[in-house]
């Protein structure tokens, strides 16, 4: 249905990827039908979520931990391939494979109460009758639920520091790292203790004249292999912020950097030896406390990402501690809306499981409101007679 101009659906699902395919997916497999009973909607310019914009060199034999979506395994992938392309590739066959329609490039501006218009005035069903509006560049949905899936890629992390607006070179986020070309000669301070940071890091090292690598704290690299006990571990201390009303620290956070040949070697011929985050920056390079300097021609801030929910604002879901209480993917304060991708479902197969819960707990509420809003509709259809 069509009221003043704005799309009915069911379903709004924001983003497209690893989460938001996941649960698109779900959703057709129940029997919802894109464009009609649901739809996806995705500001990036073509598909392969986050993944199409990493840098060339990031092969896909250096990624680690990426789970196949549900339904289509990726197979005979080129290891040497960057993986922009392997992933991109094949996020795009799985939208074709699966109909999903996704919409794009479309940017949502807002989520906020929808209000009225018919058939939006009467307070029935499980919701009340209540709506939520998506404000997007191609017009507004009103939609009885959302999932939200716009993981963390738009929103690059920069630390501030003294003296940051003094320093005559350089500075750029690992967000728009190219590849190593672009340092050769330069001397590079790397901030981060990530897997981003590292492989960025070792990539420039051959090339730049020199390299310096500094963290907040000491990096912990995790010898043999990570299981599902340990997997499940990681993700209860995500969890746990969550459920403190506190912003989520990513799942990779407190599992520590897989310690791979590439990043032994590292290592063991100084490229990864770490130093204490410094004070404050100069015209020519950074500055600890103690006094040490080290000169520089270029910071690259490998400093993280947080979470892309700005459009969420107008329903004011945050805690006083800056951070979005659930349970499960759905928030506290309102039920209609999923965060999949957010905290503890921020990695590949966690994206794939909170997709397949989301869902089946908006089922769940669908369902309830029809069949109350039936009831409600016979009450009054028994009153009129």
């Amino acid at each position: 249905m069509n009221y003043t101009g704005v799309r009915e659906v069911e379903v709004v699902v924001i983003g497209a990827g690893q989460a938001g395919l996941a649960a698109a997916f779900h959703l057709r497999r129940a029997g919802h039908e894109p464009d009609r009973d649901f739809v996806v909607l995705d500001h990036s310019p073509r598909p392969g979520g986050a993944w199409q914009f990493r840098w060339p060199t990031l092969t896909y034999d250096k990624v680690h931990g990426m789970h196949a979506l549900p339904g289509m395994t990726l197979t005979d992938a080129d290891p040497q391939r960057p993986s922009s392309e392997v992933i991109g590739g094949y996020f795009d066959s799985y939208e074709q494979t699966f109909g999903l329609r996704v919409h794009r490039p479309v940017s949502v501006l807002a989520v906020r109460e929808g209000g009225g218009g018919p058939p939006w005035t009467e307070p029935v069903g499980a919701l009340g009758g209540k709506r939520l509006r998506v404000e997007t560049s191609e017009g507004d949905y009103a939609t009885r639920a959302l999932i939200n899936a716009t993981g963390t890629w738009d929103r690059p992390f920069w630390p501030r520091f003294p003296g940051q607006e003094t320093f005559g070179g350089r500075q750029l986020h690992s967000a728009q790292y190219d590849g190593p070309e672009r340092f050769r000669g330069a001397r590079v301070v790397v901030v981060g203790g990530g897997t981003s940071a590292v492989q960025q890091l070792m990539e420039i090292a051959p090339v730049a004249a020199a390299t310096t690598w500094v963290t907040r704290r000491p990096p912990v690299f995790r010898e043999g292999p990570f299981g599902e006990e340990q997997g499940r571990a990681a993700v209860a201390l995500v969890e746990e912020r969550v459920r403190q009303g506190l912003p989520p620290r990513s799942v990779v956070s407190v599992t520590g950097l897989p310690m791979t040949e590439a990043i032994r070697r590292a290592r063991e011929s100084g490229v990864l030896e770490r130093l204490p985050l410094f004070e404050r920056l100069t015209p020519t390079g950074v500055v600890w406390a103690d006094g040490r300097t080290v000169e520089a021609d270029v910071i690259l801030y490998a400093t993280g990402f947080r979470a892309a929910i700005d459009h969420l604002a107008p329903l004011r879901l945050r805690e006083p501690g800056g951070g979005i209480r659930m349970e499960g993917t759905r928030t506290l304060r309102d039920a209609r809306v999923h965060l999949v991708g957010y905290g503890p479902s921020a990695s590949t197969i966690g994206a794939n499981r909170a997709g397949r819960a989301a869902v089946r707990d908006i089922r769940r509420l669908l369902a309830a409101d029809h069949q109350l809003s039936y009831a409600e509709d016979a009450l009054a259809d028994s009153r009129a007679s």
